[in-house]
């Protein structure tokens, strides 16, 4: 699947984001080793700290599908659904992806023009991962 590819699935789930407070909507795209894609798109409350992000809603998707091993993610997002910037995964999104592909999984980002594209391990130096509870 081509990062354009990828990012045309994470637009089509930032359709569904439900974010009435912050109207920041975001949609992710999970492509997994065998090729299916699962996707997700932030699901925002009215008490903020119980708001899922697309990404983990993208991998918790696929876990509950019996899906660990991830290839690469992609991430859209913007104000009332306007791509005009990257949107990186936040921190807790980025630990999350950690815990299945730390080291290569792809973070694929588009700001409406370009495609960027970082390693996990790029984004997340130095990260607590489950070697480290051994």
């Amino acid at each position: 699947m081509s990062d354009m590819e990828l990012i045309g699935a994470a637009l089509e789930a930032m359709k569904n984001a439900y974010a009435p407070y912050s109207n920041f909507l975001v949609g992710a795209a999970l492509l997994c080793a065998d090729g299916s894609v699962y996707t997700g798109c932030n699901v925002e409350n009215a008490t903020f700290g119980a708001t899922n992000c697309a990404e983990r809603t993208a991998v918790f998707k696929a876990v509950s599908e019996g899906k660990r091993d991830f290839k690469a993610i992609a991430v859209v997002g913007g104000k009332n659904g306007t791509v005009d910037a990257f949107c990186t995964p936040c921190g807790i999104c980025r630990q999350v992806l950690c815990e299945f592909a730390c080291e290569n999984l792809l973070i694929v980002l588009f700001d409406g023009k370009n495609v960027k594209t970082h390693t996990l391990a790029e984004l997340l130096p130095l990260a607590f991962t489950p070697e480290n509870v051994k």
